[in-house]
């Protein structure tokens, strides 16, 4: 799909023209390959840049050819209620155009058609940092989700309620945020090779708009690391716990079976038919309960005195 939008300084609402024009923001949606020749012709652009922006594994770079600057970035997204992924998405710059190609409809793009951003298509330099800035945006979005997440699982932790099922979800979590971090580095270096103003033009306003953008990215970085971080020590501090759990309890259980095999051992020495030492003693049976008890004692205390209990 191939969409066709323009909006002046001076515009209020943004207009979708049914071919090209002069200062128009050309948007690319899941092209077909016919679209994708169509656009080469047009715009004499390089067919393998092109379909690099359609592979869902390319990651972002920025490429110059002649007058012309390719821009790929990856863009979050949600797949359902749970799950999230990032797809690429590339900028063309050149001439008197602005291009973007992405295989799937991204979220940013109903803040610009809504009028949710003040833009212009003929501002080709800004229009480009302001798309990248939603894009940001949209991965801070996700990151503070994510965090809630992480807080959730971890107060549930404390009561000692965590289930499988928040390992599985720690799973899903830790892959997302490896997904994005991946995604975001990348960028940081793509935006200081713009900041240079060699790959495209910059006024003063645009250089402030990507040292803010370079920020953001870092700040979502560092963010994006400690959520890994804070993941790594709430598994490892589940799994210190439980492994004191199960020490414990094979302690506990340990004791059950010598405190249980004294006695059998003596009382089952008693029950054999052969002479044993105060068979005919009157009270030879309380003697026997009262060393039992005795020698329990004695195990326990000293179990309790080299703490293995």
């Amino acid at each position: 799909m191939i969409k066709y939008y323009y909006k002046s300084l001076r515009s209020q609402d943004v207009q979708e023209l049914t071919g090209y024009k002069r200062g128009s923001w050309v948007y690319v949606e899941a092209p077909t390959p016919e679209e994708i020749e169509q656009l080469v012709k047009q715009f004499d652009l390089e067919e393998g840049y092109v379909t690099d922006a359609l592979d869902e594994d390319e990651m972002p770079r920025l490429e110059k050819e002649g007058d012309q600057t390719y821009i790929y970035v990856r863009v979050a997204y949600s797949i359902n209620a749970k799950e999230m992924d990032t797809v690429p998405l590339l900028f063309i710059f050149g001439g008197d155009y602005v291009i973007t190609i992405s295989l799937k409809r991204l979220p940013y793009v109903d803040s610009f058609l809504k009028n949710r951003v003040e833009f212009a298509t003929t501002q080709r330099t800004k229009l480009i940092l302001q798309i990248m800035h939603q894009i940001v945006e949209q991965y801070d979005a996700y990151i503070t989700q994510t965090s809630k997440q992480i807080k959730a699982i971890r107060n549930r932790l404390r009561g000692h309620e965590i289930s499988n099922q928040d390992f599985i979800d720690f799973v899903m979590i830790e892959d997302e945020l490896n997904e994005f971090l991946s995604a975001l580095m990348p960028t940081s270096a793509t935006l200081r090779r713009l900041s240079l103003g060699r790959s495209i033009p910059l006024f003063e306003e645009d250089q402030d708009l990507i040292e803010d953008l370079l920020l953001s990215n870092e700040q979502s970085i560092e963010a994006i690391r400690s959520n890994i971080k804070s993941i790594i020590n709430i598994r490892q501090a589940y799994s210190s716990i439980s492994s004191n759990n199960l020490n414990r309890t094979m302690k506990i259980l340990t004791f059950a079976t010598v405190i249980i095999a004294l006695p059998n051992t003596i009382f089952g020495m008693y029950g054999m038919n052969i002479l044993l030492p105060f068979q005919d003693f009157k009270y030879a049976l309380y003697f026997v309960v009262l060393a039992v008890l005795a020698l329990i004692i004695g195990v326990t205390f000293y179990m309790k005195r080299k703490r293995i209990i």
